[in-house]
């Protein structure tokens, strides 16, 4: 008997040994995804099964964490993995599985090792104590390496430039190019996702079922190659995608969560009523959208709530339901490459009938540091209004951006919101990044082209307005008083048109090749119109019309400086007006005194509006 105790013992001792050495070892994941920088790379794990409805929440009660580092650099991220169901739920439907997935997308070529946090417990997903819970065996400990090598993605496709950083300055930067980004495109139909091609039950739930879209006008934009699901689900949104890119936008935007609004179709839950159980093959198809968006140039603009639902999750509080509502956007979607999260659509408390309770400051303040502690890549963190922006301007707010809305039929105010904005204290030692979002009343907005085929004010006020005043880019709003509205429109051909005017617009900007990031709005250069410009180096400006006489005033500058001009309306290449150049002397007697130089006509069209860009000659 003693002898067979001791037996007993030394095996123990030498199986504790064995799994300690030999666990990390077991169970390796699949990984899929190329292995190349800024590509996403998932690590698919065989894990305890689980299913959408089950007893034990596999979203609330399972903590799966990856912490990824760089062998080079150091550089570490850790990043929080999701139940996947069967591992293939986009396209079998799934609601239960063994598979558990994390999505890490590196941004460094060589060798990345991973190691694994696995552990199971009420609400362990939502501690931030790396002991609360039990461990899962044999994944917990779990670690492995691979190399990362070179992307070959062509543009527009992100892969080709890194990720969309927020750096501190007024404008977004790309992690790999060093590029600056200026979006355009749809700001709408909000309810984009509400897709009758997605998986769930709310095609017919009873909540504003008609609203649910086919994208049918898109299924034509579908090519070859292209992803799908199901058998051929999902043509028609990846249609529409296609088409934007092709007309030169690259920005899209939607809500992920509209319940109790004016759709009450998209939504992340297994159905209407439940705030802590995931519709894992929805979100998986989601995903292929997003994928296809990123690799089609079209940067993700996620809504995560509007205002009538700003209340639904824990009352506005960051309590269960909304860290584990985050925690899943993060932890399926943060590996996208140009994004930003907005913490709410017309945010806060500035009408009368609430739906769900409002949020106050304090609230508004913890959702966007959340993001910032815990998506690992630290995307860009916005808010739209409803209230104005004064309360998260303070040394506790972690927004790097705001989400400017505007009121007027004529897109009158966007130019001085952006102006004010841009002028505004910089938050946490960083500036705001100012997009405008929603420009334009709430009946029409940007009309159909059947209504207003050239858009005259939206292009000037809006589009030109933003940008001279400093903004990043512009997202448009579609109204409700015509076809294809906010709610129903299917096809982005309804605004054709303008696509062309914005893709002008950003063409532009690609076309004069001057650090455009760092220069400040001057309306004051210009006698009539709006200028951005690097004062001394260079000037974009904006005039309505050229048939009054256009003058510059320089501040007190010496030397030779190239006029040229550009067609907002018909794009093309810079162009030589009445005059070529002016030479610039303000020196009189000593000092500097302000002067006025004329800047001629342009080539043609003098009553209509034009880019005056003027910029100091090399020597």
């Amino acid at each position: 008997m003693l002898i067979f105790t001791v037996y007993q013992r030394y095996a123990a001792f030498y199986l504790c040994v064995l799994n300690f050495f030999c666990a990390p070892l077991l169970a390796q994941p699949q990984i899929t995804g190329e292995l190349k920088k800024w590509h996403t790379i998932n690590l698919t794990f065989e894990g305890p099964h689980a299913s959408e409805t089950g007893k034990i929440n596999p979203f609330t009660d399972y903590r799966l964490n990856a912490t990824f580092i760089h062998k080079k650099t150091g550089k570490s991220y850790q990043v929080p993995g999701f139940f996947a169901a069967d591992g293939n739920a986009a396209q079998t439907g799934a609601t239960d599985g063994n598979k558990w997935r994390v999505r890490f997308s590196p941004d460094e070529i060589g060798v990345w090792s991973w190691r694994i946090s696995f552990r199971t417990g009420p609400y362990v997903a939502i501690s931030d104590n790396v002991l609360t819970g039990k461990i899962v065996q044999p994944l917990d400990g779990q670690r492995g390496k691979f190399t990362v090598q070179v992307s070959d993605k062509p543009y527009p496709d992100f892969r080709q430039r890194g990720r969309l950083k927020y750096v501190g300055e007024p404008y977004l930067k790309f992690s790999e190019q060093g590029g600056y980004f200026i979006k355009a495109g749809p700001d709408a139909p909000e309810n984009l996702l509400s897709y009758k091609d997605f998986d769930g039950d709310f095609h017919n739930d009873g909540h504003k079922d008609h609203l649910v879209k086919t994208w049918q006008p898109h299924i034509k934009d579908w090519q070859p190659g292209d992803p799908s699901w199901q058998n051929g689900k999902g043509k028609g949104l990846i249609g529409a995608i296609n088409y934007l890119s092709q007309k030169g936008m690259n920005s899209i935007s939607f809500l992920t969560l509209n319940i109790k609004g004016d759709d009450q179709n998209v939504y992340p839950f297994i159905n209407y009523e439940t705030y802590d159980r995931y519709d894992v093959s929805k979100l998986a198809q989601w995903n292929i959208i997003f994928s296809h968006a990123q690799h089609k140039g079209l940067f993700l603009h996620f809504k995560t709530q509007e205002v009538e639902n700003q209340g639904l999750l824990d009352n506005g509080g960051l309590g269960l339901q909304r860290q584990v509502y985050y925690r899943e956007l993060i932890a399926r979607f943060s590996h996208h490459l140009a994004l930003n999260w907005n913490m709410g659509e017309e945010n806060g408390e500035w009408y009368a009938n609430h739906q769900t309770p409002p949020q106050n400051t304090q609230q508004r303040l913890a959702m966007a540091k959340y993001f910032y502690l815990n998506d690992p890549y630290k995307h860009h963190v916005v808010i739209h209004n409803g209230n104005f922006f004064e309360d998260i301007t303070g040394n506790d707010s972690y927004y790097t951006g705001v989400s400017l809305q505007t009121g007027r039929k004529d897109f009158g105010s966007v130019h001085d919101q952006v102006k004010r904005l841009r002028s505004w204290p910089v938050v946490n030692e960083r500036p705001l990044a100012v997009a405008v979002d929603e420009p334009g009343d709430a009946e029409y907005a940007l009309q159909p082209d059947e209504f207003d085929p050239l858009h005259n004010d939206a292009r000037t006020n809006g589009l030109w307005g933003a940008l001279t005043a400093g903004a990043w880019g512009t997202e448009w709003y579609f109204g409700y008083k015509r076809p294809h509205s906010d709610l129903t429109a299917e096809d982005f051909r309804s605004r054709d048109n303008f696509w062309t005017q914005a893709k002008y617009a950003l063409d532009f900007f690609k076309l004069i090749d001057v650090d455009y990031q760092n220069a400040v709005n001057q309306d004051e250069a210009l006698n009539h119109g709006w200028a951005l410009a690097k004062d001394g180096e260079f000037y974009i400006m904006f005039a309505k019309s050229a048939k009054k006489e256009l003058k510059i005033k320089m501040r007190g500058f010496k030397g030779q400086y190239n006029i040229h001009w550009y067609n907002p309306r018909e794009g093309g290449e810079l162009q030589t007006g009445s005059i070529k150049s002016f030479q610039a002397d303000t020196q009189d007697e000593g000092y500097w005194q302000p002067d006025f130089y004329d800047l001629g006509k342009p080539p043609k069209d003098q009553h209509k509006d034009w880019v005056i860009f003027v910029k100091e000659a090399e020597q």
